[in-house]
């Protein structure tokens, strides 16, 4: 049983194709990663089994770490393509499912805030990003892919904000 001071952060980067997560755990100042990967469904499949495995993996990842509050990165607000923005509502449905299954709380941050928030600008480039979670958590490599990256910056900006409280 883990510490109550403790919090376990699982931070995703919802996709349809590549979905990337990212597991940390945050005690005081102390941050350390637990796990980080991604859920691939199969892209020649139709969509609701692309679903259906996209759901199987995030429901898998949390029984398997546990954590104490999942962070979704928010859809963006403008999508050249709308069709884009309804496939993304869909990939992130079945992942709020899957949290609600769980009894894990769900919270979503904007890539800009993000950003902002582990690198000090909206603006910041992927590469920025990377290198702070690289640092942050201590590794010796930018995680990859990029969207395993995203997952870990999610989960670290969310356990550096001051406003909020970790359920337990």
């Amino acid at each position: 049983m883990r510490n109550t001071s403790v919090a376990r952060i699982l931070g995703i980067d919802p996709a349809l194709r590549v979905t990337g997560y990212g597991v940390i755990e945050r005690d005081g100042r102390r941050v350390r990663l637990v796990e980080a990967g991604i859920v691939n469904p199969r892209t020649d499949r139709a969509l609701e089994d692309r679903l259906h495995e996209l759901h199987l993996g995030i429901a898998e990842i949390l029984a398997q770490t546990k954590p104490d509050v999942v962070v979704i990165e928010e859809l963006y607000t403008t999508y050249k393509n709308p069709m884009t923005a309804i496939l993304m509502g869909h990939a992130r449905g079945v992942m709020y499912l899957a949290c609600a299954q769980a009894g894990v709380p769900v919270h979503t941050l904007g890539h800009a805030h993000v950003k902002r928030a582990l690198v000090g600008s909206g603006s910041a480039r992927k590469e920025q990003i990377n290198s702070m979670v690289t640092t942050l958590l201590n590794l010796r490599s930018a995680p990859k892919p990029n969207d395993v990256s995203d997952a870990l910056a999610l989960a670290l900006a969310f356990s550096n904000m001051r406003d909020h409280v970790y359920p337990h």
